[in-house]
């Protein structure tokens, strides 16, 4: 089974997938971002872009206007083009909005500002702090799994433990791009080895489908629109797994050769970006949830450092 790289490095943009592994589907997606409903077409001036992203927060003038200290008419003529914003204010209304970084420069070129928010490779030597950041932080993680992914899920690198979560994985699943989310429910990747595959599909979906909701990606929804496709588990109701606490905690149960592994899960993201790829890059790291867990990993990196 191919290894995932524990090398903190660039990617190149991959193929989209639409249920063919290794087809290249760009230009499909690009084909139905064109053809968007048109509240996800691309808003040109700012007062489209305020008014797009205060609707997809499910604020009302008023309370935009209250959270941004400023009066509900002014920010009325705002959204009309009767008035023009000052670039503080730009700034302000994207941050009450809660704008990724990726979309606060668009509404600064729109209203007549430059770009401010860069978007680097991790290869580039601005970004070398941050690269040997993640590599450390992965292998701190040890002999935990812990992985980085990007906006779409697709990752970026892993630690040497993440293999041991591969077992059983076809190997199409893990050509490059490597999509988590495809690869957790896919019924060639992990789906048919998690125990508790009900409640971990419905947390997978809740999370990404209010990504969808917050960030309006096109990418995101092809994605969740194809992982509802899959065949979805029988809707038994289990009892309480070990160490969940509903509403609180969910734990990943792995089915494995050498018995059931059970992990939690932590993201950690960078707490004062201000470069487009580290806002939207985010570390998964899974630990062990019971003993038994944390005897295999700690026999699974003993075989890694001594084959």
């Amino acid at each position: 089974m191919p290894a995932m790289t524990s090398e903190v490095k660039a990617r190149a943009p991959g193929a989209v997938y639409d249920g063919c592994m290794g087809i290249d589907t760009s230009a499909k997606l690009e084909a139905a971002t064109k053809s968007a409903t048109p509240h996800q077409a691309v808003p040109a001036s700012f007062g489209q872009h305020l008014r797009t992203w205060r609707l997809r927060r499910h604020l009302s003038q008023q309370e935009l206007a209250h959270n941004a200290d400023l009066s509900t008419r002014h920010l009325s003529f705002l959204e009309t083009g009767r008035a023009h914003p000052s670039r503080d204010m730009v700034l302000r209304l994207a941050a009450r909005l809660h704008v990724p970084l990726r979309e606060r420069n668009p509404m600064l070129t729109a209203a007549g500002f430059a770009p401010m928010y860069g978007t680097r490779t991790l290869d580039e030597p601005d970004m070398a702090a941050a690269q040997q950041s993640l590599a450390l932080l992965l292998r701190s993680h040890e002999p935990n799994p812990s992985l980085v992914v990007d906006r779409h899920y697709n990752v970026v690198a892993t630690n040497r433990a993440v293999d041991l979560l591969l077992q059983g994985v076809d190997p199409t699943l893990l050509q490059t791009p490597i999509n988590v989310v495809r690869l957790s429910l896919h019924p060639l990747g992990l789906a048919p080895h998690i125990v508790n595959l009900v409640q971990w599909r419905q947390h997978i979906l809740e999370r990404l489908g209010e990504q969808c909701d917050t960030t309006g990606s096109p990418h995101l929804k092809a994605l969740l629109d194809e992982v509802q496709a899959y065949p979805q588990p029988a809707a038994m109701p289990g009892p309480t797994l070990a160490h969940e606490h509903r509403g609180v905690l969910l734990p990943l149960q792995l089915r494995t050769p050498d018995g059931v592994l059970s992990f939690i899960s932590t993201v950690t993201v960078f707490g004062t970006p201000h470069d487009v790829t580290l806002q939207e890059l985010a570390v998964e790291s899974f630990f062990a949830a019971d003993e038994f867990t944390a005897q295999m990993l700690a026999q699974a990196a003993g075989r890694a450092h001594n084959p």
